[in-house]
């Protein structure tokens, strides 16, 4: 069984702790049940601030990283132990949401070592990144199109604003300390169909050519017509899988052609260049189907499944559920992509499939709805980790859809205390869950800290170890706490003798180790401390408060 190790040590930090266990907390750790998978950590990036937190399943700080920037949006931790974060640069040509503008790799330290900016008046990067495991990095841009170029390609000047933005992918090999080659790219203007002016090149019906992206669907003249949110790698099929936030799709490209094919429409293992393979979510973006055809509401977040874990090879995706009728809620759903030995994928129009084969939502749809932001990641187990990005709410369901666990970021620009309930701008792009066996964590102290959220309520929270067969409680109880003279220890889920320890809150041991469930603490001065029971494969740590 994989067990989660932590080591003991606790910052030196002056924090007021009330003995109100009665009080229910609003912000940080909210619910933690049997069932929660443990054996891990939490990373993610609050939108408002410049840190990157790593937390374990109790809520407890392991981990932050410092840059100079707020996110733009996405964060990744490599197998290396390096972040891998974006960074919103503001760029004044492109102040659209999800704006970054620049890539860096930080080390455990918060050192940057290495950063590459893709932000000038023609191009953004923008919302997500994908690590590639040849150490390249896939990036979505914003690019600048003037009204010239929009009408010459066929858009209908009535739809054109100021400007018009596109989009593109670009692959990156990071060179040196602030530099990057692009090795591959690829862009939706090579790829556009319009029935518009007859006397442009790619003039045609639309919907007989689902496989080009429609220049003048959507009757506005938004800039940002397409908005890319999310972008990902499938390395056994070498394809892209793509967000297209305001066509209510999601679509496939091949990776594995050559830049030049994939500004065309042949090549790579397709055939097709960089032409959309498949879509979803929306057959009226092509001219298929009906209203009620409609699957996707500004959508964020598809990914692949990896083949490892439950509904592998499947595309999870969190769909916001804007302008859904006849209400707006949100929901996480996976759906099948079938695709031949090609990469294809045949069949009738619209594509396949006609619905999710999996959904969650809410037992009232309406208490879940999120605006914009959000993601859902698969984990090992069977659950689903949720994150209900606009409300900064993390959360993570069990194969019943029960909730295990649920989490409130308390970081905006500054920390709120617990306590807080007016809570503004706790927005989270996604959170991710890396299991405690992550390459990336190897070699580095992982702190079981305090809570991020100021003046934590004290708690009795105990991990939870775990693997995919099987779930075993760890834990014990202290009584009493708040206490006086002594204290009584009952332990369970643990191989007998085992050991207890207490600390003060600058991690100094304050007594022998003891295998006595009994000791007194009459000498101790009033304040927090920590308890810590351990056997040879698994420990737990829990507060104790000396009135």
């Amino acid at each position: 069984m994989s067990v989660l190790k932590r080591l003991f040590l606790i910052p030196l930090l002056v924090v007021s702790y009330f003995p109100l266990f009665s009080q229910t907390p609003t912000v940080g750790l909210i619910q933690h049940d049997s069932g929660s998978l443990d054996d891990g950590y939490i990373l993610f990036a609050p939108l408002a601030s410049t840190e990157t937190y790593l937390i374990d399943k109790c809520g407890h700080q392991v981990h932050s990283w410092t840059s100079a920037y707020r996110p733009g949006l996405a964060v990744y931790l490599l197998p290396d132990g390096n972040l891998l974060r974006t960074a919103n640069t503001n760029n004044s040509y492109f102040n659209g949401s999800g704006g970054g503008g620049k890539i860096e790799k930080i080390d455990w330290n918060s050192n940057v070592i290495w950063s590459f900016s893709v932000s000038d008046s023609l191009r953004c990067q923008h919302h997500d990144i994908e690590p590639l495991s040849n150490g390249n990095i896939l990036l979505i841009a914003w690019e600048l199109k003037t009204p010239q170029e929009a009408t010459d390609a066929g858009r209908n000047p009535a739809l054109i604003g100021t400007n018009l933005w596109s989009e593109a992918l670009f692959e990156i090999q990071p060179v040196g300390t602030d530099s990057a080659i692009i090795v591959w790219e690829w862009h939706v203007w090579d790829h556009l169909v319009q029935e518009f002016d007859a006397a442009k090149d790619n003039y045609d019906v639309v919907a007989n050519r689902p496989e080009l992206a429609n220049l003048n669907f959507k009757a506005s003249t938004e800039q940002d017509w397409l908005h890319f949110n999310s972008v990902n790698y499938n390395a056994s099929l070498d394809q892209i899988l793509i967000s297209n936030h305001n066509f209510n799709e999601i679509w496939i490209i091949d990776h594995s052609t050559t830049s030049s094919e994939a500004a065309s429409h042949s090549g790579g293992n397709s055939g097709k260049g960089g032409d959309i393979l498949w879509r979803w979510g929306n057959a009226l973006a092509y001219k298929h189907g009906t209203i009620n055809d409609k699957k996707l509401f500004q959508q964020h977040s598809a990914f692949w499944i990896a083949d490892s874990l439950p509904h592998g090879n499947d595309i999870i995706i969190f769909n916001n559920g804007n302008l859904r009728q006849p209400t707006e809620y949100s929901s996480v759903d996976i759906i099948a992509a079938q695709n031949d030995q090609n990469g294809n994928y045949p069949g009738t129009l619209p594509y396949s499939p006609t619905s999710a084969y999996w959904s969650y939502t809410d037992i009232v749809p309406e208490n879940f709805y999120a605006k914009n932001v959000s993601g859902a990641q698969q984990l090992p187990n069977g659950n689903v980790l949720i994150c209900d990005g606009f409300y900064g709410v993390f959360f993570e369901i069990d194969s019943n859809k029960n909730t295990v666990w649920k989490y409130i970021n308390p970081v905006a620009s500054y920390i709120y205390s617990q306590g807080s309930t007016t809570l503004i701008q706790t927005n989270a792009f996604r959170c991710t869950y890396y299991p405690a066996s992550y390459s990336g964590f190897s070699g580095h102290a992982l702190v079981a800290g305090l809570p991020i959220e100021l003046n934590p309520y004290p708690d009795s929270c105990s991990l939870f170890t775990a693997n995919t067969e099987t779930i075993q409680t760890i834990g014990f109880s202290i009584f009493p706490n708040p206490a006086e003279n002594s204290v009584s220890i009952e332990g369970y889920g643990f191989e007998r003798p085992f050991e207890i320890e207490l600390f003060d809150i600058s991690g100094r041991k304050l007594m022998p180790t003891t295998h006595s469930q009994e000791f007194s603490i009459a000498d101790l001065q009033p304040g927090l401390y920590f308890v810590r029971v351990s056997d040879d494969k698994k420990d737990c740590i829990k507060r104790l408060i000396k009135k």
